[in-house]
C-alpha cells in the first residue's frame, strides 16, 4: 500500500526547533500571508481579511498588496473564501503546505515531561486503565479527541485445552505466558468422541514450546498440508476450527478514544454533524486499528494527515496526527495520536503526542 502524503517530524531532543526554510514556489510574502492566515484560523477560526492581515503581518504591506497576495494564493488552490466577504481561510492544500513548511513547533516543559511521565506512571493500574489515562491526556492537553492503539499481545502460549461442551460444541481454552486465557467456542463435527478432543490437545501442546500463536498456526498448516500431523480427520478438523478461531486477530488489539465531544464542539451544519458521527463509527471498526497500526509502522517520528489523506477517515474538515509507541529494541507497541478538527494547534500538539508516544512505549515495552 502507497504511502499517502503527511508530514513526517523528527524525534524532539530538548532543542530549539530552526525556522523552516521558504516551501518552493512562495517568496517571502506570500509565505507571511499564508502562515498568518492559517495561525488565526487555528486560534479564531474565522476567515481573515487584508486589514486584520495588514495590522498583523511583520512587513508593511498595503490592504490593495495583501489582497492581490491573497488572489493569488487562492488561485493556487491555498485558500479559498467561505463566503462573499472578503475574507479568507485556508484549504486543505494549504495547511499541508502550512505544516510542511511554514510551521514552528514548540517544545515541552521539563513540568510537562515530568507531569505527563507521572500520571501515565501512576502505580496499581490495570493496562487498560493506564491506556484510558493516555488517551484523556491526548485529549485534555490537545482540546481534541486522544486515541491510543495497542495491539494484542502475541507473545508465546503456554498451554491449549479442548474441553467438550456438548451439542456439537467444544471451549478452546488459550493460556498465554504471562498467565493471560483467553476462551472461545467452536462448532465439532458430528459424533466426535472425547478422544479426538484430547488428541488435538495433545498434538498442539507438544507443538508449543514457547512459540507465538502465529508461528504455531503456521507450523501446524505446513504439516496438514504436508499430511504429517500423525491425527485422524476428526482431530485435524479440530485442529484447525480451534486455531481459526484466532485468526486475523493478532494485530488487533486495544482502541482507546476519550474526548469525541471536543470534535463537535462547534459543528452547527448537520452535513459536518454527520460526517463526524461517521467518524466516530469508523473509529470503532477493527479495519481502523489495522490502518492506524500501519500508519504507525510507516513512521519514524510525528505525521499529520488532513482531511482523507490519511486513508483512515473519507472526510475533510478533519485532521490527525500520530505517532508510533515503540519499545527500547524499536519494536512498535502501539500507536498514539490525536483527531480534531483541522485547526487544531499543530505547533502544540506535535511535541504532546511525541512525548506521549515515547513514554507509552516504555511503559508497554
Amino acid at each position: 500500500m502507497s504511502v499517502p502524503p503527511s508530514s513526517r517530524f523528527p524525534r524532539f531532543h530538548g532543542r530549539t526547533q530552526p525556522t523552516p526554510p521558504l516551501p518552493p514556489g512562495l517568496d517571502a510574502r506570500s509565505a507571511a500571508v499564508l502562515r498568518e492566515i492559517v495561525e488565526q484560523y487555528v486560534a479564531t477560526g474565522e476567515p481573515v481579511g487584508s486589514r486584520t492581515l495588514a495590522r498583523r503581518l511583520p512587513m508593511s504591506l498595503s490592504p490593495a498588496t495583501i489582497r492581490n497576495v491573497m488572489a493569488d494564493l487562492t488561485e493556487a488552490g491555498l485558500l479559498f473564501a467561505p463566503h462573499t466577504s472578503a475574507g479568507r481561510l485556508p484549504t486543505d492544500s494549504g495547511l499541508r503546505l502550512f505544516v510542511d513548511g511554514l510551521l514552528n513547533f514548540g517544545e515541552l516543559t521539563e513540568d510537562e515531561r515530568v507531569s505527563i511521565s507521572a500520571a501515565l506512571a501512576a502505580s496499581g493500574r490495570s493496562l487498560e486503565d493506564t491506556l484510558a489515562e493516555a488517551s484523556s491526556l491526548l485529549s485534555g492537553l490537545s482540546a481534541a479527541a486522544g486515541l491510543v492503539l495497542a495491539p494484542k499481545s502475541e507473545g508465546a502460549v503456554k498451554h491449549i485445552e479442548f474441553v467438550p461442551l456438548g451439542s456439537g460444541r467444544a471451549l478452546v481454552v488459550l493460556v498465554n505466558s504471562d498467565g493471560q486465557v483467553e476462551n472461545r467456542v467452536i462448532e465439532t463435527p458430528p459424533g466426535l468422541p472425547p478422544s479426538a478432543l484430547q488428541q488435538a490437545s495433545n498434538y498442539l501442546n507438544a507443538k508449543l514450546s514457547g512459540r507465538p500463536l502465529a508461528e504455531l498456526r503456521r507450523m501446524v498448516a505446513d504439516e496438514m498440508a504436508a499430511n504429517r500431523t500423525e491425527l485422524d480427520t476428526l482431530s485435524t478438523l479440530v485442529v484447525a476450527a480451534g486455531l481459526a478461531t484466532w485468526t486475523g486477530e493478532g494485530r488487533s488489539g486495544s482502541l482507546i478514544v476519550r474526548g469525541q465531544a471536543r470534535l463537535l464542539s462547534d459543528v452547527t451544519q448537520i452535513d459536518r454533524l454527520t460526517a463526524i458521527q461517521a467518524l466516530f463509527e469508523r473509529l470503532e471498526a477493527q479495519e481502523t486499528m489495522l490502518r492506524l497500526l500501519e500508519l504507525a509502522e510507516q513512521s519514524d517520528g510525528v505525521r499529520i494527515f488532513i482531511g482523507a489523506e490519511s486513508g483512515v477517515f473519507n472526510t475533510s474538515g478533519v485532521s490527525m496526527v500520530v505517532a508510533p509507541a515503540r519499545n527500547e529494541n524499536g519494536r512498535i507497541v502501539g500507536a498514539i495520536g490525536v483527531i480534531g478538527p483541522t485547526r487544531i494547534n499543530y505547533g502544540r500538539i506535535i511535541p504532546v503526542v511525541d512525548y506521549t508516544a515515547r513514554v507509552i512505549g516504555q511503559l508497554l515495552g
